[in-house]
């Protein structure tokens, strides 16, 4: 099945038009749907600014051992993944834009990060194939606040010729990528209030679905095949 880029374009907007909505005022939390907590994870750092969370602030489980820095190709992960150098742009701006989207006061202790790069979901192909959707950055990241533990969760940042955003958020102590860890949130005008879920991190605005299995109106997955393995083993 292909996607035109017209629908290609509206689901981008889907993923990351919610984190570029105003602050307003908080709301009681609500549309939740089940999330499924398990495990946990590895550490490193990032920047500061404003507000609450909607997470059991207990103390995050961090393995003994550090993450690895790199994965290799294979059928599901097609060009690999890479954990960028800290301190450089491919390792704080995607952080950046996490804070943007669901702001918190502290500073960020990351976990874990996966860079890797693959096509859009579902891929493009044949005559109809555009090359910029071949190549879509992103990000998988494990982090937390310290000082708000509260505030603990996993993130996919993605970033593409004609936009860049969060496109996803999973509690904490989940694993992999897998239903219905993963939360996505679809624009809403009227729904721009930023609101907290019971085990999501900060507070988000629009009208959630499932990440990985799709939403907004169209059965298609957040990912493609081709880069749901660049999460194993998180």
């Amino acid at each position: 099945m292909r996607r035109s880029l017209p629908v290609i374009a509206a689901l981008v907007a889907v993923s990351f038009l919610a984190a570029c909505t105003d602050d307003a005022p908080q709301a009681e939390p609500s549309d939740a749907f089940p999330n499924s907590p398990t495990a946990a994870t590895p550490t490193f750092s990032g920047g500061g600014t404003p507000s609450p969370a909607a997470v059991s602030p207990t103390p995050p489980a961090i393995p003994d051992d550090p993450p690895k820095t790199k994965g290799p190709a294979n059928a599901t992960c097609v060009q690999g993944w890479v954990t960028p150098p800290a301190g450089t742009p491919m390792f704080t701006d995607p952080l950046g834009l996490i804070r943007r989207t669901a702001p918190v006061a502290g500073d960020f202790e990351v976990v874990d990060m996966r860079m890797f790069v693959g096509p859009e979901s579902p891929p493009s192909v044949g005559d109809d194939a555009k090359g910029y959707l071949q190549d879509i950055r992103r990000w998988y990241i494990k982090l937390f606040v310290p000082s708000d533990l509260r505030y603990q969760g996993r993130f996919i940042v993605e970033q593409r010729v004609f936009g860049r955003g969060v496109a996803a958020v999973a509690p904490y102590d989940t694993e992999g990528f897998s239903s219905p860890d993963w939360s996505a949130f679809q624009y809403d005008s009227a729904k721009r209030l930023r609101k907290p879920y019971p085990g999501l991190p900060g507070r988000w605005s629009g009208i959630r679905y499932d990440f990985v299995r799709g939403g907004a109106g169209l059965s298609i997955p957040g990912l493609p095949d081709e880069v749901t393995g660049c999460l194993d083993g998180t």
